[in-house]
């Protein structure tokens, strides 16, 4: 069975699309702070904000099972449009009359590189932290803000069981199939996969009065989602989160320092937990003065806030060693990759600014060996054995946006050593300072979206002239440098060569916080 769900604004809504690319991150540099007047950078926010919320968009939930489809769904019912989120200067300059100083777009564009510059230097090197007076302390919240969301598991979506998806400490039921390590797990199942590797980490105080940071173990995503679909009121939507700020002003902890040592993980994007007014979509919770302090973590971060950090998407690989990774990565450096390149997602020919039947086009049209496409939109992609198989025989791996800025895809794609090609840069480069570098072109293909769109540029004859001697050293970077990053370990993981996603967050914040105030 499938379905297609769809939601569409009113004609009078939509604003120009019709927009110049974005220009890929600059190369690394040494960054200064940059001066222009508040007004302009006031007036650039509402101009973000305007476009995210007012342009016309859909959402989309295919699925062929009872099973989720984790390339279909989409993040949110509101599609939002890249080249919007940072705005470059030929799309506002048309839309914005007033704005036409291309100079000022561009220091705009600036002040966000400028943010990941800062975000990077925050990112710990250390995987030795002594834990002398760098204690962590995990609340025990009630149980509504946690464990009774898991316990709604199969009422979190109305047309499928997540069960399945969030046993096992968030990271699913195993898959043999793939070896050990392997889950079936849900693309927004991060938040508990998070708790329980806290919960086991060697930081851990149960005095808070030892610790410097604090975890706030509140499944926010979990409970957006059960809202997203049903006919709930705003005060439903908000009522779990609001509740959990009032729990947390009562606690010492938190007003000491007014949340600012403390973090959360959320399992969906931004803008899910940043309703604007009564819109129908998503919750307030980030939106809320008091989360203005504390450090969120999500798998897409908002771009304008220094303190909202993107970390990557759960994949289906847990290792619980270093010779689980080590086994992985050997597996797959000696994987056979008889296709140049492969596609595994849905056509969006509701929206006017996806270039995805432009690719799907493109890669049914060159010869068998070359690309390979499979159609999420079918129910192709239920199974991430046959996902996984279709990038590890592949040399490069399209990920083109969809109803949202980044896809689960691109890491799955690196953990399966295929090269992404990347379309806009904040499918990746604005998104992850901590766990990407800043030199894209050591792991990607730049490819600009709006040469895909306008038909200048054949994406299937740019791959073809990347060298193979390229291919192979950015392979192996990918394999042997960046994939240990990506992963989330599970819940008893223990690495000493490596360290994974979870190691470089909590490194990262452990020495961020010991230096507070």
């Amino acid at each position: 069975m499938a379905i297609t769900l769809m939601h569409r604004r009113s004609n009078f809504q939509r604003l120009p699309t019709k927009t110049a690319a974005f220009l890929p991150p600059s190369p690394p540099k040494t960054s200064s702070f940059l001066s222009f007047s508040t007004s302009f950078l006031l007036l650039v926010l509402l101009t973000i904000w305007s476009l995210s919320v007012l342009l016309s968009s859909s959402f989309q939930i295919c699925f062929s099972s009872r099973k989720l489809d984790s390339y279909c769904i989409s993040s949110g019912a509101l599609s939002h449009s890249l080249r919007h989120l940072i705005p470059p200067a030929s799309n506002l300059s048309r839309t914005y009359k007033h704005m036409t100083a291309n100079n000022e777009i561009s220091e705009a564009i600036k002040l966000v590189e400028e943010k990941l510059h800062i975000m990077r230097r925050w990112a710990s090197t250390n995987s030795n932290i002594n834990c002398s007076g760098k204690g962590i302390f995990v609340y025990d919240l009630p149980s509504k803000f946690n464990k009774d969301l898991i316990a709604q598991c199969n009422k979190l979506l109305p047309w499928t069981d997540l069960c399945e998806f969030l046993v096992n400490d968030g990271i699913g039921l195993p898959i043999p199939r793939l070896g050990p390590g392997w889950y079936r797990t849900h693309q927004y199942s991060l938040e508990p996969i998070f708790h329980s590797r806290v919960l086991n980490h060697r930081c851990r105080v149960s005095d808070p009065a030892q610790a410097r940071l604090f975890y706030v173990p509140f499944y926010a995503g979990l409970d957006v989602l059960r809202w997203h679909f049903a006919n709930a009121s705003i005060s439903d939507k908000d009522k779990l989160s609001n509740e959990l700020v009032k729990w947390l002003e009562t606690r010492p902890e938190w007003t000491r320092r007014s949340g600012r040592d403390h973090m959360f993980v959320l399992g969906k994007i931004s803008w899910d937990f940043r309703r604007v007014g009564d819109g129908p979509w998503g919750s307030n919770f980030l939106s809320l003065p008091e989360m203005q302090s504390p450090f969120k973590f999500l798998i897409e971060r908002q771009p304008w806030e220094l303190n909202e950090i993107g970390i990557p998407h759960p994949t289906h690989f847990h290792p619980h060693s270093d010779d689980d990774i080590a086994a992985w990565q050997a597996r797959v450096a000696s994987s056979v990759r008889g296709k140049l390149v492969s596609f595994v997602g849905a056509a969006r020919p509701e929206s006017t600014e996806s270039i995805r039947s432009v690719l799907i086009k493109q890669c049914t049209a060159a010869e068998a060996a070359a690309c390979r496409f499979v159609d999420c939109g079918s129910g192709k992609c239920g199974e991430p054995g046959d996902v996984m198989t279709t990038f590890m025989e592949s040399e490069f791996c399209l990920q083109p946006p969809g109803d949202s800025p980044t896809r689960k895809s691109v890491f799955d794609g690196l953990v399966a050593g295929c090269i992404p090609v990347i379309f806009n840069p904040f499918t990746a480069y604005y998104q992850y300072p901590w766990h990407l570098p800043e030199d894209f072109h050591k792991y990607s293909i730049y490819v600009d979206e709006e040469e895909v769109r306008t038909g200048k540029v054949n994406v299937m004859e740019r791959l073809r002239a990347v060298e193979p001697d390229k291919r192979k050293e950015m392979r192996r970077y990918i394999i042997y440098e960046l994939m240990p990053g990506l992963l989330y370990g599970d819940a008893g993981s223990q690495f000493k060569r490596f360290r994974d996603a979870f190691g470089i967050i909590m490194d990262s914040m452990i020495e961020m916080a010991t230096k507070l105030e």
